[in-house]
């Protein structure tokens, strides 16, 4: 008897998940010029299992990516949205573009978005929209010949 199709879906997508997550934590230890076993003491995860997570074999808990975050230096937000345990954040085309940005890192990121998004709210809490803002000229007053 043949299973209906799509019947491991849920399954294959936590791989899926695991996969990404150990992928882009090998991204950025690659990129923080970090050795594995480096990341493993800075972040209190054994150097195998660590080892693990980047190969896609073991998916870590919150609380692991949570110490993993430490370790690289970037929110924990950050692994939060690559495992599948946050969703990502809106922001519109601004945050989409900070986010994807390769040039910067998740901590340049973060702060980025985080004045971003204060201006946002300091602008609702005024009641002011770019187009109600007030607009910034030079002195353009010509002298009288």
């Amino acid at each position: 008897m043949t299973e209906p199709s799509g019947a491991h879906r849920p399954m294959e997508k936590v791989a899926d998940i695991a996969s990404d997550i150990g992928e882009y934590i090998r991204q950025q230890r690659s990129s923080a010029k970090i050795s594995l076993r480096q990341l493993s003491k800075l972040a209190g995860v054994s150097n195998p299992y660590l080892s693990q997570i980047e190969r896609g074999v073991r998916k870590p808990s919150a609380e692991i990516l949570q110490q993993i975050a430490k370790g690289l230096r970037i929110s924990a937000e950050a692994l939060y949205v690559q495992a599948g345990i946050l969703d990502l954040p809106t922001g519109g085309p601004v945050g989409d573009a900070i986010r994807a940005d390769t040039e910067l890192t998740e901590r340049q990121k973060q702060v980025l978005l985080d004045v971003y998004e204060s201006f946002r709210r300091e602008n609702a809490a005024a009641g002011e929209t770019p187009a109600s803002a007030p607009k910034t000229t030079r002195d353009t007053t010509e002298e009288s010949v």
